[in-house]
């Protein structure tokens, strides 16, 4: 019956961290990253479900001086590591659905999100567990994409790069928890009347 009860607490503790986050650990930086990135540190992690299954695991890279109401200003990493398969394509569908949730405070045209969605669908590729795809954040440019270390291409698009990270980053979010945990190391104050 202990058995039982400690199992039970174990998997209450799992989930929480499901939900709430992956504390930032001591981790290498991506031998990709380096390059372009070399003073990165770690910011958080964080595990996304859906309807109970386990989707991902995506992780923060962020440079020196970067500031969470500010994150389209700074270069920073963001990498999904995939635990599940998925279509390149419906990675690049669910991308523009996502940044459709910023539209109040940055509009996006319906040629923007067919141009968009078509670089996305050319640029992603099918994935499987243990995949992972990995988006750079370069300021005033655009978004560079790696798939497994492999560099895969990039959108030369500064509105596209801050609506695409602001999925996870930005406050109009659809996964707030997510955002705060990927966001843990970030110590720079909210603007007033900023959500969490």
């Amino acid at each position: 019956m202990k058995a039982i009860k400690n199992a039970a607490a174990c998997a209450i503790v799992a989930a929480a961290a499901c939900l709430h986050g992956v504390p930032a650990q001591a981790q290498a930086l991506p031998q990709e990253l380096r390059p372009g990135l070399p003073a990165a540190s770690l910011s958080g992690q964080a595990k996304f479900t859906y309807w109970g299954f386990e989707v991902y695991q995506a992780t923060l890279w962020v440079a020196p001086g970067f500031a969470a109401p500010a994150y389209d200003k700074s270069p920073f990493a963001l990498e999904l590591a995939y635990l599940r398969d998925f279509k390149g394509a419906d990675i690049a569908k669910r991308s523009i659905a996502e940044m459709r949730r910023q539209a109040p405070v940055t509009p996006m045209s319906p040629a923007q999100e067919a141009a968009w969605e078509a670089r996305m669908r050319a640029l992603f590729p099918d994935v499987g567990a243990g995949d992972r795809i990995t988006g750079v954040h370069q300021p005033g440019t655009g978004a560079v994409f790696w798939h497994n270390g492999r560099l895969l291409g990039e959108v030369r698009d500064p509105l596209f790069a801050k609506l695409f990270f602001g999925i996870w980053l930005s406050p109009q979010t659809s996964e707030p928890q997510m955002r705060r945990a990927l966001l843990a190391q970030d110590k720079s104050p909210a603007p007033a009347g900023a959500p969490p």
